[in-house]
């Protein structure tokens, strides 16, 4: 896949010095709302690094937020997570580094052609074991999709981005304020404010992981039309998928999060299954023929339907939420319309790094 070149230019005040004496700055990897990412050389360790530098009067323009996000990182550590090596400001700016992933991000692997089963319970159980791990450290991440997560050059995940993560109440284990995240991947509890714990980031998981299978997003459309059709339907899992994983993705998206698996639980469940583990994932059905590659799997055999799959129960609370839908309307507008609307942004630069998460696409640590 060919990279649009970078139509924006470098900062020349940060680009022209090593930044702390120490950084040398070699490129603008993403851009976003409120950060500029940008490829650069430690100079005292001799290791590539990226550097997300917070512009003034970005969408997060108070200190505290980028102090939360360093101090998330630092608390964490995990091979599915971007390491942060250090902080500072220059010029007035502050920065973070962290480590420095080459590849893509999940949001353009999966434009490319969708993933096969095998490949999405793989990604799936790499991802919800990061998740177990930020969750048990007392953070929710709020904001899991596609163009936050990177994929390095051999497809292993990276969950990135916690400029909007939050540490819970250890008593209610949940996360109350104002409604933020990306209205195509929030739970239900989200969108009807009721506040976001561990539960809205295994949802969010099971949306991105549908979206890695079929290729497109399953609620898409406008910020405020996204966010209030998960209370009119529930997510639609393909037919054709091992009974196991369409199991689990069914469990994943319950509107009621009381029903929602854990992450560590999603995890074992994902690795436990064919393909988890790197062996082969069957995709049967209606037309699956011996060596033929369905959307979902490599079909193997020429076998029949698969065997029916327990529908799980689904809360009517969320319909008889939408008696409540011109508050959130103006709830919605106000709060996430933005930043909707600049991760719709055409795809730009592919190749390395932990970009901004709205970069047109460049891959993502944080906001």
């Amino acid at each position: 896949m060919m990279a649009r070149p970078w139509s924006v230019r470098p900062d020349l005040r940060l680009t022209a010095h090593a930044v702390a004496g120490r950084y040398r700055l070699d490129g603008l990897l993403g851009r976003g709302g409120a950060a500029d990412v940008y490829e650069a050389l430690d100079l005292r360790l001799r290791r590539p690094v990226a550097v997300k530098f917070f512009r003034p009067g970005g969408e997060l323009p108070t200190g505290d937020h980028i102090e939360d996000e360093g101090r998330l990182l630092a608390r964490m550590r995990h091979p599915g997570l971007v390491t942060l090596y250090d902080s500072g400001q220059e010029e007035g700016r502050p920065y973070l580094v962290m480590q420095l992933v080459r590849g893509t991000t999940l949001r353009r692997r999966i434009a490319a052609s969708p993933l096969t089963a095998r490949e999405t319970a793989r990604t799936g159980a790499a991802l919800a074991s990061a998740l177990a791990h930020v969750h048990a450290t007392g953070v929710v991440h709020r904001d899991v999709k596609p163009s936050n997560v990177l994929l390095d050059g051999t497809g292993l995940p990276y969950l990135t981005d916690f400029g909007i993560s939050r540490l819970l109440d250890p008593a209610a284990r949940t996360e109350t304020g104002p409604l933020v995240g990306t209205a195509a991947y929030m739970a239900p509890e989200q969108v009807l404010g009721r506040g976001t714990g561990p539960a809205a980031d295994v949802y969010s998981l099971g949306l991105v992981l549908l979206e890695s299978l079929k290729g497109e997003r399953e609620y898409g459309g406008a910020p405020l039309e996204s966010a209030i059709a998960r209370l009119h339907r529930p997510p639609v899992v393909p037919e054709g998928l091992p009974v196991d994983l369409a199991g689990l993705l069914e469990a994943m998206t319950d509107p009621d999060e009381t029903g929602r698996p854990d992450a560590d639980a999603c995890f074992r469940a994902l690795t436990a299954m064919p393909g988890g583990d790197g062996a082969p994932l069957l995709a049967t059905g209606p037309g699956a023929t011996e060596g033929a590659r369905t959307p979902y799997g490599d079909a193997e055999t020429a076998d029949t339907t698969p065997p029916p799959r327990p529908v799980p129960h689904r809360s009517g609370r969320a319909l008889a939420a939408c008696a409540a839908l011109a508050v959130l309307g103006a709830t919605l507008t106000g709060s996430i319309g933005a930043p909707a609307a600049a991760e719709e942004a055409p795809p730009g630069p592919s190749y390395r790094t932990t970009a901004d998460p709205r970069t047109p696409e460049g891959p993502s640590s944080g906001r």
